[in-house]
């Protein structure tokens, strides 16, 4: 089944459960009382019909994590016993989930027909007794998490009104083969899958809006070349190959232009080229070294990190190079700006016992330490700004983290020994 059809199938749905828009526009609350977090809990899956599926409890374990990542629900194991078989109004008693304190309820059942795995799932209000939303997706068997995760973007957005990132994939750097390839995971760490094989070093992949490229800095021709890669068919193509560094490549949010750092004039300035590299425009001019260029989510400013001070800082421009300004006025080392989907923050590193992460307000205002334990690098929000990944030497070796956008909940989420780092959240899937 091709990604088109399996989100067609979930737009479908909504005609199945006419009362859903209604729900979805009216029930927008997340706290109880005194802003106590309102607890969830996932029931366990049920069979509907077709074959048994000795593997639908992972489906729950997913949403688990989802929720529990989300921050914004205490997450319950289930509690109550099981009354009835349904999972739709009128086949189980709300009774016991009441009796255990529990707010919001997540019903789901399956279905197996030969490699086809059709889930439906219900998120009650419990304390009400009613439906909040109800959703159906199908997909191979091998699409359980997938369809999992849907479900908790759904959940994200009948509730807050702006959808969850949990179907996107982390693009990450690692040795896994040896050499600093390309990979590509789901954001919690799941079906991990080599992006590159050129034997060489590869860093900095930035996706493009739609999510359906990636470029990326590579030495596979002993220079730090930029490259850029479909990754539907692998296709690749050199677009950046001038005499020094082609680096820190960041796509605009239009996607007809990536910024990047070039050094063909002698020092590293920052430029924007057009997508196929044939057009090319200074921005900076200035004797220190300019890099990392990130975008604002409006395209209209740029920051950057120069060491035109002395020491690395961050500073903001307008997209055509005019009206540079300083961002960044406490630390001695700041480096790795990028700015978060909103627009009102940037996320950096620090130097400071390693690196830590920092988030600041775009006019310079409320700079915050987000991380404390190891040293922490690369940080990049997931497509609705709730979250931001990272890479942290806290466990001994270099691995993948999420958190949440305030610094709580951070959560390895690479596995295995390898040295991974430089992760970028996809746009949402």
């Amino acid at each position: 089944m091709t990604k088109r059809t399996f989100f067609l199938l979930t737009i479908v749905v909504a005609l199945l459960f006419p009362s859903l828009p209604q729900a979805q526009e009216t029930y927008r609350e997340v706290t109880a009382a005194g802003a106590n977090k309102l607890t969830l809990a996932v029931d366990s899956p049920r069979r509907l019909g077709g074959g048994d599926f000795p593997g639908a409890g992972e489906i729950a374990e997913v949403l688990r994590a989802d929720m529990t990542l989300a921050g914004l629900f205490t997450v319950a194991a289930p509690a109550a016993p099981v009354t009835a078989a349904g999972i739709r109004p009128g086949e189980f008693d709300f009774a016991p989930w009441r009796g255990a304190g529990v707010d919001l309820l997540v019903k789901c059942g399956y279905t197996l027909s030969g490699d086809t795995l059709t889930a439906e799932f219900r998120l009650y209000n419990v304390n009400q007794g009613r439906e909040v939303l109800a959703k159906r997706y199908s997909g191979r068997q091998r699409d359980l998490r997938k369809i999992a995760h849907t479900f908790s973007d759904d959940i994200l957005e009948s509730l807050t009104g702006e959808r969850g990132p949990f179907t996107g994939k982390i693009a990450f750097v690692s040795n896994r083969s040896r050499n600093k390839e390309l990979y590509l995971m789901d954001y919690d760490g799941y079906h991990v899958q080599q992006l590159t094989r050129n034997g060489s070093i590869n860093l900095n992949p930035d996706f493009s809006p739609t999510g359906r490229e990636l470029v990326y800095t590579s030495y596979r021709r002993r220079n730090p070349d930029l490259y850029r890669r479909v990754l539907a068919t692998g296709a690749e193509a050199a677009i950046s190959t001038r005499r020094g560094i082609n680096v820190t490549g960041a796509w605009s949010p239009d996607g007809k232009q990536i910024a990047l750092a070039l050094s063909k004039d002698g020092n590293s300035e920052i430029y924007v080229i057009s997508r196929d590299g044939r057009q090319m425009k200074r921005l900076t001019n200035n004797p220190a070294i300019d890099v990392s260029p990130a975008w604002s989510p409006d395209g209209k400013q740029i920051a950057f990190v120069s060491d035109r001070l002395g020491k690395p800082q961050l500073f903001i421009m307008n997209a055509d190079g005019s009206g540079v300004r300083r961002l960044t006025t406490n630390g001695a080392y700041n480096v790795s700006p990028r700015w978060s989907p909103k627009g009102d923050r940037i996320a950096y590193c620090r130097q400071e016992r390693g690196f830590q992460i920092y988030v600041i307000n775009a006019d310079g205002s409320g700079d915050t330490r987000l991380t404390g334990e190891g040293s922490n690098e690369h940080p990049r929000w997931s497509p609705d700004g709730r979250f931001i990944t990272f890479s942290s030497t806290r466990d001994g070796g270099e691995a993948i983290y999420v958190m949440r956008a305030d610094g709580s909940g951070q959560t390895r989420v690479s596995r295995g020994a390898r040295k991974d780092s430089h992760p970028t959240w996809s746009p949402r899937w």
